[in-house]
């Protein structure tokens, strides 16, 4: 059994490339299938966050070059243009990967929480539309424990550091006082709750929160004092932003030059500063053209984000320890089940031996032999048949100068150490 993991992210490729390879909800359950069908795949997960798209896989003898030109193939992007950012991982690196990146330790914010969550999602995603196995459950379910761990016995998710907290620094930086601000808010996910989150604690003066269900943007608004709108209603709120954080997962962006031009003019041109932490983006890049616009897009971010990570560089070699010992054991579990079909096998042809020498038995016993001579016959017959055909490899590798086989027939029968096979 194989095990790869093929993607892209944050540091191997730029947001326009990462959101061209991004599965929405509404089409990964469907590239699960495809995947399946046309890569081999015989197991399959495709975690895709903003930072990120992943695909891992499982089956017998995958091929990560198939599973390359499906991705080229989906999302109808030339091969030649995706090879240079994408990575591949096999086996043991690939389950070193995935600790990783469940842990936050390949995440834009070392030890970021919010990814664990994200992998949670897709991995239940997979679950449901029936694209996990016995390997890729075991892989996941020993993720998920680890990552635990990772939290509980380092110090890695200490200070609270996100994408939404290095949004709200920044914003901060640009505005020295928030409770005179106004943030409009889009989306009513994760992300954004934290946004909100930061915001309120730093004193924000107002809050508008805008997602697609207003129920959901309503519940979200009113932990923080704030106002819930539909997204058909940003246009007419617009104007009232001085800050404005988006991360929805639609496939089209939200917010186009012209209405955001339309705003500044009502506004009389006091500056605008927007964070757009989606993929694929929700603001439109022509929007930072703009005069009196600060857009600034995730990879932006960078900067700000380093500032947070020095605390968390020791914990996170700390991690990778824990990861290392976690890896080895889960590839030993996983070479374990290469000896399961032979053991299996053995089993039953000493099942198939044993039944038919004790049908024998029993009817010389049927035919008035003494119990104890069909017994004797059942105990020499049975040690014979069994033994019949390891004896004959012993014999042709002891001719031969086999010294491993007979080596290994030592450890496998725990003969004495002293008494080396002849």
């Amino acid at each position: 059994m194989t095990l790869i993991a093929l993607g892209l992210n944050h540091k191997t490729a730029p947001i326009d490339i990462r959101e061209r390879l991004s599965f929405g909800p509404d089409i990964v359950v469907g590239a699960l299938r495809s995947l399946a069908e046309q890569a081999g795949a015989g197991e399959a997960v495709i975690v895709s966050t903003c930072n990120r798209t992943e695909i891992y896989c499982a089956g017998d003898d995958l091929d990560g070059d198939a599973i390359r030109q499906w991705v080229s193939r989906f999302h109808g992007i030339d091969g030649s243009l995706l090879h240079p950012y994408l990575y591949a991982h096999r086996d043991k690196e690939a389950v070193s990967h995935l600790f990783e990146v469940a842990s936050g330790l390949d995440s834009m914010i070392l030890g970021e929480p919010q990814i664990l969550g994200q992998v949670k999602s897709a991995f239940q995603t997979a679950q449901n539309a029936g694209s996990v196995g016995k390997l890729l459950g075991r892989l996941f379910q020993c993720t998920f424990a680890l990552a635990k761990q990772v939290r509980t016995d380092t110090a890695i998710g200490n200070s609270p550091v996100s994408v939404a907290f290095a949004a709200v620094t920044l914003a901060r930086q640009i505005f020295a006082d928030l409770s005179a601000q106004t943030a409009l808010l889009i989306g009513a996910g994760e992300t954004i709750e934290l946004a909100a989150r930061h915001l309120h604690q730093h004193g924000l003066g107002r809050m508008i929160v805008a997602n697609r269900t207003v129920e959901r943007a309503h519940d979200l608004a009113a932990q923080f004092d704030g106002y819930a709108i539909a997204l058909t209603e940003i246009a007419v709120h617009l104007p009232e932003a001085d800050i404005v954080i988006s991360s929805t997962a639609s496939p089209l962006p939200i917010l186009g030059k012209g209405t955001v031009e339309s705003a500044l003019k009502k506004r009389r041109h006091r500056p605008v500063f927007m964070v757009d932490i989606a993929v694929p983006r929700d603001v439109e890049p022509e929007v930072a053209e703009l005069e009196d616009i600060y857009l600034y897009t995730v990879d932006d971010l960078e900067d700000v984000i380093q500032e947070n990570l020095r605390s968390r560089q020791e914990a996170a070699e700390q991690a990778r320890e824990i990861i290392e010992t976690h890896a080895g054991e889960f590839m030993a579990w996983l070479r374990s089940l290469d000896a399961l079909s032979v053991i299996q096998d053995v089993r039953n042809r000493a099942e198939a031996i044993r039944d038919e020498v004790l049908d024998k038995a029993l009817r010389q016993v049927s035919a008035g032999k003494a119990p104890e001579e069909a017994l004797q016959f059942l105990a020499n017959t049975l040690t014979n048949k069994l033994l019949h055909a390891p004896s004959a490899q012993l014999r042709a590798a002891g001719s031969s100068g086999q010294t491993q086989l007979l080596e290994a027939a030592s450890t496998l029968f725990q003969l004495s150490p002293d008494r080396p096979p002849r």
